[in-house]
Order: C-alpha cells, then structure tokens, then sequence
C-alpha cells in the first residue's frame, strides 16, 4: 500500500507560518539576537513524552510539532445500501449464486477493484468496495447500473451552458457520471433540444441534477459586451504600460481585450460576470468621454528615420511619454511615406510632450567614416576585439561594415556617435600610415602550390613578414592575389610570391604508367621507401593515385631535369619490381615438406639465400601440397630444380614426360581443373604439370610413384585420344570472295554439307586475322568427307571461266548506276564473279561475266531475273496533296523505305517547287537517305500511252490535280498497286475532338510537355486553337489506325482534368474561425506541431491572420479545404479553445531558496511535474519584484493539484535549506574577518550548566569538543556518564 502526504490550499497559509519562522529562527544569527540570545529550549526542543501526545493528540508539545497535513492512505472503502425494492436481482434460491455473483466477479477484474456483499435483515443488499478513488468510483457505477433498478429523469437548461457541463475533452462529464453513479446523456449539437437526460437511482439522479443545474447557473452569471472606441484614444484607457486596464480588470475581475495598435479595429471586448462586467464598462466609458472632452491634437513633421527613435524599443519610447505628460504620440505606419506626427493630450501638456518627441527623435543620429573596404577587416580585429572595445564604451552606438564600400556607418545616440566616429578614424589613419597592400596576378592553376600542403607555404609567408595573402577560391577561376600588411613586409611577400609562380610555370609534370600492384611496394611500409626516393629528388613532387580509382598513372612534377632523373630512377626501380616478382608453383608431396624445411629451417633458408629468391610453404593444416617461389625467373628455375631434387632423393619419385598436342590441353584440365584434379586423386594424388598457356609446347609431365604414375599416364592418354576422336580438326584455305557462294542464299550450301557429313564447319568473322582460314571439327570420317566436299566446291570456284550474255543497252543504267552498286551485290554473292557492261555511249548490249563457272552461270541467271523485272516494270501516278509528304515520308524517310523494300519499286516524290519541267527525285536534301534507293529513267508507257501527252492533258485540264501533288511509283504492276494503296493508307487523317475551353491549357501541360507526350505516345499531331478564338474543338491528325486510339487517350486525359477539376473545387472549400489572437501561439504549438498535426489529420490548409496587415481581422483562421475536413478541423481548433478557456492561472508564494530544486537540472524536474499535472509552471525571473511568486497555469482541478504537490516538495526541501544554513553558523568565518574580535561562540540562555555551578562548554577546548577518532580522557559530564 502507498501513501502521499495531502497539502490543501486552506492549509496553505498556515503551513507556511507555521514552518518559516520557527525553523527559520535557529538558522542566522542577526545582531539582535546575539545580545538578546534564544532559550535552551527553543534552540534544543525537547521530544514529546509518550503519555503526552496519546492524551493531548489535538496540542502536541514543542516546537517539532509544525501542523503538518496528515497522510492519507491511497485505498478507500466504501459502503452503500440497496434497498430491496430497488434490487434487480431478488429471486435467488443462494445468496452468492447466480447472475449478481458474475456480474460482481466481471466488476472486480474490469476495475481492480475488491467488492463485498451483505444480505441485511431486510433484505436489501449491502456493498463494501475497496481500492484506490478511481476504481471504485467506477466499480460503484457499475455496481449501481447493473445491480439496481434505474429510473430516468430530465433537467432543461439553455444549449450553450451544454459544453460547460461535458467540460474538456468530456472529463467534466465523466467525473459527474462516477460521483452520482448515474448516466447522463447530452443531446448532440446539431439537435435543437435542451433537455439534458439522467439514468441511474433516485438518489444519483438527484444528485446529479443539483450539479447539472448549478453548472448552468454559474454560466448564467457570465456575459460579454463590446464598446466601440475611437481607436486614437485606446491608448488613454489602456494607460502607461497597459496598469490602467489593468487595474480595471484587477478591480471588477472583467477580462477586457484591447486590439492591439497594429490592428485597425475599434471595438473593446469586455467578458466577466454581469454586475462587475457593467461596472468595467461604465469606468471605460467615462475615460473615452472625459477625454474625448479635454483633448486636444497638434501635427507636426518628423523625419521619416527619425520615428523609430521616438517609437522606442518595444514602444517603451511611446508608453514613457505618455505616462510623463498624458499625452499619446500617433506615429504613421512603417510603409506609409507620411512624415506626420500626431500628439493628442490636454492642451497644457502638449507643450512638454512635444518637447520630449524632438528630444527623443534627435537623441540618435547616423553619421558614416570614410575607411578603405580592404582597411574593414583590420578595424575589426581579430574575432572583433578592437571593434568589441568601441562598442563596450559606448553600447548604444551601432557600427555597420558594408562589404565593397569604402564607408562605415554609425548609428546612435549623438554624443556616442561622435566619440566613437572620433576613435575608428584615428584608428583608420594609423592603419592607412602603417599599412600597405598589393595585387599581383598569378595564375589560379598554381594557387593550390602556393597554398602548399595544409597551408604550409602560405603559413610560413605570412608569418615570416606579417601579411596577410588573399588567395581567391578555386571556384571563381581568379588569378589576382592580395597581399595586406607592413609596407616592407608586403613587398618581400610578393617577391617570394612572384619567384615560387615563376618557378612553378618553368616546371614540367610527366605521366609514369606503374601497375597499381606495385604502388604500395614503391611507397613502402609507413612511406619509407617514398620518403627516400623524394630525399633524393626534393624538388620533385610525386603523387600516387588514390587505390580506389584502379589507375595506373603516377604524377610526377619539378623542375625538367630533375623529372627526367627522377623518372629513370624510378623506371629501373619498376623494373627491378617486376623481374623479381615472377613466381612459379611447385607441387611437393605434403609428407616430404618438412625436410625441404630442414631442421629450425636450415634447408629453406639455404636454397633461399643462394637462390635469392622468396619461398612460401603451405600451412600445416593446409590441404595443399604446392609450395610458390617468387623471385627472378632464373632463379626461381634453380630453387624450383633443388626442391624437386630434394623430393627425389627422399622416396622414388618417377617423373615422365607424356607427349599430348596444345590444343587438347585446356579440354583435359576442365572446368576450374576438375577433370585433372579427379584423375591426380585417383591416381594416388600424383602431381600432373601441363605447360604454360601460349607456349607451344606439348609436353605434359607426370611426377609420382612410379605405379600411379603410369597409371596417370594411361588415363591422361586415354582421355586425350577420346578428346582428338571427337575433336579432330581440319583447316582448308578459300578465298574471302568465295565464302559467301560456299555458304549459299539462307546458308542452303553449307547446311547442306553439314547434314550429309555430321561435321562442323566454322567461317572466319569479320574480326579474325586469317580471312582464308575455314576450320572443320567433328570426327575424323565426318571431318575428312566435309573436306573432300568443301574441296571440290573450292576447286570448281578456282577453275575460271569468261561467258557473255545480251541486255538490252536500255536497262544498262540500272546495273552501273550509284557507282555499280547492282554489280557489286551480284559479285559478293555470286564468288566474286566480274561482270562487265559496255561503255556508256556504245550501243552495244553484250554483257561479260568472268569467274567460276558455277558463279558465272548463277550470276547470268540473276542479271536475267533483273532484266525480266525491269521490262515488266510499269509506272503509277498516286495522287497525294504536297502538305502530306512529309507525314508520309516519316521520320527521315523510314516509311518510304520500307515501302520500297516490301515491294520492290521506287518512288519518285515531286519538287516542292510548282516548276512544270522537273520532278525531284528523292536526292533532295530535305528527303535524307531517300537518295540513295532511285533512279531517274526515261518515262515508262503504260499501255501504250505515251506519259509526256498524259502530263500535258492534264496540265490543260484545270480541275486535274496539282503535279506537286503526284507521286509516281515504278515496279511491277501488282506491286505497284500494293505500294499505292500502303501509301495512301500514309496519307494523316483530320478529326476533331470536342474539349471545354478551359481545360486547353492543363491538356498542353508545362511548356507543351502534356501534349508532347500524347502525340509520341499516339503518334499523331494534336491542335489546339490559339486562346483569342475560345473555341472548343481541338484538332488530332495521323493515320486512320492511329486516330481512334489518340481521340480515346484525349478523352480520358479530359475525364481525368474534369474529375480533378470537380476535387479541386470540392478541396477549395473555405471556413472562418473566430478565435481569440492570444490562443493562436498555443494553437499553432512549438514550431508549429499542433498545427502541422490537424493539417496533417484533416488534410487541410489553416491560414492565421497576417499580424502587420492592420486590414486582416485578427480573430479570423481560415480552414481550406474539403468541407467535412474543414468542420473536422474547426472543431479541433475549438476543442483547444475549449480547452484553453478552461484554464486558470493562480501565483503561489514559494520560498526561492527551493526554486533550483524544483526545476531540477535542465528543468527536467519542473517538465516532469508539469507533463504530470497538465500544467504550465512559470518561476519569477531574476531582479523580479516578488521572487518567491511562481505562476501555475491549467485546469482548476489540475492547478490545485499542481500547488499541493510543489508545496510538499517545497517543505522537503526548505527543511534541508534550514539545516543547512544552520550548519553555516559553525563553518570557519572566512579569511578576511579573522582580524575581527573573536565569536563569542553559540550562546543559549536557561542551559542547563547555568543551573549547577559548572561553567559552560569551552567550544575551543578539544577535550570539550574532541575531533572525530581521537583518544581522549573521559570527563563527566553535567548530563550523566558517558554510555
């Protein structure tokens, strides 16, 4: 069980008498008490008898009896009667059974609390339930609503006393509802009834009706009224600093708000109870109208910078006159150009009040010091001493620097400004006479140098001549350095400054390339080795790349010689690296290890030292068997040589050389070496070396004993004569130009070949060396056939033959033309066979071919295929208008090409030019590659009909389409048509798409991107009318196939706007808020938590009036947003209005000797309590009038419990207080007082020594008063022996 100790606030007073000054008494000594010294008993209260306190309990003795508040205990007992007529439960054949057993079981786990029932004589029920308030304030609820029969009633009070009964967050409800063990029901807001509904016993619900009815009467005694005053004589009833509407409301107890001077309202807001409320009214009216009466106002001109100074800070300035001479000073807004001054006041005071504006206007002036902005910084100081110096005289005087300019400005009272302009110009004059600069150029690559590395070289400079070097940063790319200080100092540094740029620009930076492997090498441990390459070249800079950028590059900067000597140096040191970093593996049986080692390593260290070479030797409990020697190739070779030798003398080791070609040696060792490792294991874990990858060699060496190296060696022979049966490979030799006649049309030939023999036939690709080489894999049968095959095609290809053919000379063009791009075709294809047409001019029609003689005779059967395509050619017109072209052609000519490729024909597109006598050929430079895929042919007839008449009847025809508008297409008839009809199936198609005007801009998107993407996405061009038309129709072209889908995605994309446009309104909702401006800060919480969280969890925007906007009603917060979330929101505001209203504040005496530790360190005991209670905690700052006055801000029932408890902290601690400044009385006085005459010592009267002839203790005496430990003679002593 716990206990707290109970302090009330009647007690509170008492308390505090009866604590301070009894206790307050023993601790200082002032000079009146020491010549009017305390009794024995009051400085040693004597412990109360027994007997005495039993009998007089009420009037305990002496002074330990301070009235401290009894402990009350934290469990409680309570215990109330059913009676039976109201008993829910009266038929029960066992008391202790049944229903009301489990309803009171239920009641004890749901609350914690402990219940007992009793049947009394007359059969009502009697409960006893114990445990702490809270549970059985809930288990008597219960008990009630359950156990006995509920009867209702109703009480009427007005609506808006309703939310004063539910209270803060409803806990003014629930606290009711537990103390009347009753419910009670409170119609909603938005129901129009009054009539407050309360179940439960007849005895609850008059209970409760007595509250419900006395809550609406003390709202009853409440009202607000508002008084509208001419906003020029505010500051007349508010008084000098507010005391005068302060001590209104001290005086009525009425809250009255007065708009601040920045909000332009006029209305005064008086709210407090009816009578007093009244009274505040009439003495506010009386104060407006009296002086309405007797004032008077005078304008006069001020300088516009001159008002913040008869402002003042905070508007102490202001409030000073007025409270002076009565008079109210009306100042023109900041933003406002008005110089006009205002002073209104009784006409005798306006004389003084003005007299004190002009003094008060020029008590500060601006003055400025002409200071070179290079000189600025030195005036400063370093970390701002010599200016701090200036501005701790004079703390008024505000100094500016403004960067760039050659000025500094003063700004503060005239006097102070004079003095302080005095010192920074002396200061400037013996800066300007000792001090000098220069700006040199040195160009900003070398800046880093000069810098050197952590600022060495520039640190060294500065403090050798005492200047100060301006290095621009390497961001502004600047070549002008500044050099600040001492005249001579100045020069010297730019000397040096000048010689290390000179040096640097005749300096030469050299690239090495060294293997990233050996950078950490080179460098060597902690920088050893760098370190005596850089003492050998110092003057050459070497920088290594970073190990993370795998770079290979060393830098290397000096001056030339030096680099070229630096650079051989390290050259040969690289080379020197990789000589003796060649490493070989040598496998030693595991068993033999330990002697190549020899006895303390005798036998290693040997080989190694006369081999020069590293030798590095498995672990012991390594399963490997190889041991690796590094060092120069020879050498290793030798070491390699005595290991072995070593290995062979030790058992019979036979070593034996198997002969297997290369090619098969990578087949052999398998995947990762698995094949070769399983057949060392199987054979007895012998040691199988196959030679270096690249060397050409065959040999493969076996090394073991002698029976499992032979039994290695079958194997390894027979694995590699299985390898060559299935792997046998051939290289026969064909000329390139024959391969592709070899390889035939589709690959035909070679697949051929390669299906009647099994055989793989590989071709060399366009990146191997040998371009002759056509290699066969496969077995050997299979290979050797493939051979004879391939063989004979080659054969037949080498046998050359020189045949002719006849082509008309008409169709010769088409062959040569674009540089024989035909013939060349023909010639790839066909074994590089040459065809050869007559020479242009000649009316020949003989055709020569020369080649192989089945190239040949495939070549003529090809130029036949040509020939037959081309008199069958005819010539289509395909009417398309001009401004189609382009769509048509696509993007570079993509579709056109196609086109022609599907359908092997050639399309002509005219000249964009309306000339009669030419049509262009796709050789424009507008059309792009089209060029390269037509020709120009004589006019083809069709029909019979001669094309030149054609074109002539048309052009007499006036409604004949346009000759820019026709595309002529050639090739075979059924093609051509096929191409005719994919072309016009190209030509883009107009449709219009219907979107309200006003969702134009969002369909475009940000510069055009919304639209941009449709039209990709679509492919298609959407138009949208200019904005001066208001039309509503937007435009989609393309291709038909197209359209559909791009004028569905833009009816979507408008259902999307439409629907945003529909939410964006619905969100655009605004709701008004009228809260008082003093609770905005705790609306709006610490850095705007409270009302980031509703914004947050309501999903709306919270807007709070603009504080310098005089128009803005400051009252008003506007929610935006959707309208249920804004009216969620309003009631969260209201809630902490609510809640804040609610909250009172009450200032409690509090010994300031306690305050610290009460906040405890860094207020973490105050926040504590404070998180506790709910409360606000305010202490009085240092200087304050009443230090002892603490301010507690919350609720009522919170605030109370708040004192009580920091009044029970503050009498544990004031007693600790007390003692120890009662011990401070026999502390050593300090140094300085020792020459004063001694301290009598503590002197009490009516001692008991005083009664008996004894003297009083000698304090100074050790025997009287001995040292804790030591030994000293026992001495009897006036109150009985020692125990």
């Amino acid at each position: 069980m716990s206990s707290v100790a109970v302090l009330t606030q009647e007690s509170f007073a008492e308390h505090r008498s009866g604590l301070v000054p009894q206790q307050i008494k023993v601790a200082t000594l002032s000079s009146e008490e020491e010549s009017d010294p305390p009794t024995y008993k009051d400085a040693f209260p004597p412990l109360p008898e027994k007997a005495a306190c039993l009998e007089n309990a009420q009037e305990p003795a002496g002074a330990w009896s301070n009235k401290i508040r009894p402990i009350k205990a934290s469990i409680i007992t309570q215990v109330f009667h059913v009676p039976l007529e109201e008993r829910k439960y009266k038929d029960m054949n066992q008391f202790g059974e049944g229903e009301q057993a489990k309803i009171c079981l239920e009641i004890m786990q749901r609350t914690g609390a402990h219940l007992e029932l009793s049947l009394a004589k007359d059969q009502g029920l009697s409960i006893m339930v114990s445990g702490k308030l809270d549970a059985v304030m809930k288990a008597r609820k219960d008990i009630v609503a359950r156990l006995q029969t509920q009867a209702s009633a109703t009480v009427a009070i007005p609506k808006e006393h309703h939310r004063f009964v539910i209270g803060k967050n409803g806990e003014k409800l629930q606290d009711l509802e537990l103390k009347t063990a009753t419910k009670i029901q409170i119609p909603r807001p938005d129901d129009a009834s009054n009539q407050i509904r309360i179940t439960g016993t007849k005895e609850g619900i008059e209970k409760a009706r007595h509250e419900v009815l006395l809550i609406s009467a003390e709202q009853d005694k409440r009202a607000v009224e508002r008084l509208e005053v001419e906003k020029a004589f505010h500051p007349f009833i508010a008084g000098p600093y507010n005391r005068l509407v302060g001590e209104i409301m001290q005086e009525t107890g009425t809250r009255i708000n007065i708009p601040p001077p920045s909000v332009n309202r006029t209305e005064i807001v008086f709210t407090g109870e009816k009578e007093q409320l009244a009274q505040a009214v009439a003495r506010i009216r009386k104060i407006y109208e009296e002086k309405k009466k007797k004032t008077t106002t005078i304008a006069v001109e001020v300088k516009k910078s001159q008002h913040k100074y008869v402002i003042g800070p905070k508007g102490n300035s202001l409030q000073e006159i007025l409270e002076r001479t009565g008079v109210s000073v009306e100042i023109p807004p900041s933003d406002s150009i008005s110089e006009t001054v205002i002073l209104r006041g009784e006409p005798e005071k306006l004389g003084q009040a003005l007299t004190e504006v002009y003094a008060k206007a020029n008590s500060f002036t601006v003055s400025s010091v002409s200071a070179p902005s290079w000189l600025h910084r030195f005036i400063i100081g370093k970390k701002g001493q010599n200016l701090a110096r200036i501005t701790q005289q004079m703390p008024k005087v505000h100094i500016e620097f403004t960067e760039g300019e050659d000025k500094i400005t003063l700004e503060g009272p005239t006097e102070d400004v004079s003095v302080a302009q005095e010192q920074i110009e002396a200061m400037v004059k013996d800066l300007i006479n000792r001090m000098d600069y220069v700006e040199i150029n040195i160009d900003h690559k070398f800046h880093r140098h000069l810098i050197g590395k952590s600022g060495a070289n520039i640190n060294r400079i500065k403090d050798q001549y005492k200047v100060s070097v301006r290095i621009p940063p390497d961001s502004e790319k600047s070549s002008l350095v500044r050099i600040e200080g001492d005249p001579q100092g100045v020069q010297q540094a730019k000397r040096e400054l000048l010689e290390l740029a000179s040096r640097m620009e005749n300096e030469r930076t050299k690239d090495l390339i060294i293997e990233q492997r050996f950078h950490r090498t080179i460098i060597g441990q902690k920088g050893e080795r760098i370190r005596e390459i850089r003492d050998k070249f110092p003057e050459v800079i070497i920088n290594f790349p970073d190990p993370a950028q795998k770079s290979d590059i060393v830098q290397l900067r000096g001056p030339k010689n030096e680099v070229e000597k630096c650079t051989k140096y390290m050259q040969k040191m690289v080379a020197d690296l990789v000589e003796n970093s060649y490493s070989i593996s040598v496998p030693i049986f595991k068993q033999f290890h330990k002697n190549i080692i020899g006895k303390g390593g005798a036998n290693i260290k040997k080989i190694r030292e006369e081999s020069n070479t590293k030798i590095d030797l498995p672990a012991e409990n390594s399963n490997s068997e190889t041991i690796v020697i590094t060092g120069k190739r020879a050498n290793c070779e030798a070491a390699r040589s005595r290991i072995l030798s070593i290995q062979k003398d030790l058992a019979n080791i036979a070593e034996v050389e198997v002969c297997i070609p290369a090619r098969l040696h990578n087949s052999l060792i398998g995947t990762k070496g698995r094949l070769i490792r399983s057949v060392m294991e199987e054979c007895g874990g012998v040691h199988i070396h196959f030679p270096v990858e690249g060397s050409g060699s065959d040999t493969v060496i076996i090394r073991g004993p002698s029976s499992d190296v032979e039994k290695a060696k079958r194997q390894l022979l027979h694995l590699a004569e299985e390898k060559q049966t299935r792997s046998f490979t051939v290289d026969i030799r064909a000329k390139p130009e024959y391969h592709k006649f070899l390889i035939g049309k589709g690959g035909g030939k070679i697949r051929k070949v390669r299906d009647s023999t099994g055989a793989r036939i590989i071709f060399p690709t366009a990146e191997d060396k040998d371009q002759d080489l056509i290699t066969i894999i496969g077995k050997e049968d299979a290979v050797r056939e493939a051979q004879k095959e391939l063989e004979a095609l080659i054969q037949n290809l080498d046998n050359v033959v020189e045949d002719c053919m006849l082509v008309d000379p008409r169709h010769h063009r088409h062959f040569v033309i674009r540089r024989g791009q035909v013939l060349r075709e023909i010639a790839e294809e066909y074994g590089g066979v040459m065809v050869s047409f007559p020479r242009s001019g000649s009316q020949s029609d003989r055709v020569t071919l020369k080649g192989a003689k089945d190239c040949v005779e495939a070549a003529k059967k090809r130029i036949q295929e040509i020939i037959e395509d081309l008199e069958a050619q005819v010539t289509m017109e395909c009417t398309i208008p001009q401004k189609f072209h382009r769509s048509v052609m696509g993007p570079k000519g993509s579709r056109i090409q196609q086109i022609t490729r599907d359908y092997n024909v050639q399309i002509k597109f005219p000249d964009r030019e309306e000339n009669p006598g030419l049509v262009l050929l796709l050789s424009h430079p507008a059309r792009g590659r089209q060029a390269a895929i037509h020709s120009v042919e004589p006019p083809v007839q069709e029909n019979g009909d001669d094309a030149g008449e054609a074109r002539e009847t048309r052009e007499a025809d006036p409604g004949s389409p346009r000759r820019c508008d026709i595309i002529i297409i050639s090739g075979r008839k059924e093609k051509c048509e096929a191409a005719k009809e994919a072309l016009e199936a190209l030509v883009p198609v107009t449709i219009e798409v219907e979107v309200p005007f006003d969702l134009h801009r969002y369909i475009i998107g940000q510069k055009g991107s919304g639209i941009r993407r449709m039209m990709d996405e679509f492919e298609v061009n959407i138009h949208v009318p200019a904005p001066e038309l208001q039309s509503d129709n937007i435009a989609i072209t393309g291709l038909t196939a197209h359209l559909d889908r791009a004028k569905a995605g833009l009816l979507e994309r408008v259902r999307e706007l439409q629907a945003e446009q529909e939410d964006r309104a619905l969100r655009s909702f605004k709701l008004s808020v009228t809260v008082d401006p003093k609770y905005h800060p705790k609306i709006i919480g610490r850095k705007g938590a409270v009302i980031t969280q509703i914004r947050l969890e309501h999903d709306v925007n919270i807007q709070f009036p603009d504080k310098d906007d005089g128009s803005q009603p400051q009252d008003q917060i506007t929610i935006t947003g959707y309208e249920k979330n804004t009216e969620a929101a309003r009631d969260a505001i209201l809630k902490i209005v609510g809640e804040l209203e609610q909250m009172v504040s009450e200032d409690v005496p509090l010994d300031h000797r306690v305050h610290a530790r009460i906040i405890g360190a860094r207020g973490k005991a105050i926040r504590k309590i404070m998180d506790e209670f709910k409360v606000d905690i305010r202490f009085p700052q240092s200087g304050a009038l009443d230090p002892n006055c603490v301010t507690v801000t919350g609720l009522p029932e919170n605030v109370e419990e708040a004192i009580d408890h920091i009044l029970n902290l503050e009498e544990e601690y004031l007693a600790d207080v007390v003692d120890s400044e009662a011990l401070q009385v026999y502390m050593k006085p300090p140094v300085h007082e020792e020459s004063k005459a001694p301290s009598k010592g503590f002197v009490v009267r009516d001692a008991p020594w005083t009664a008996s002839s004894e003297k009083a203790p000698d304090m100074s005496s050790s025997e009287e008063f001995p040292s804790f430990g030591a030994q000293v003679a026992p001495k009897t002593l006036p109150w009985g022996p020692k125990r």
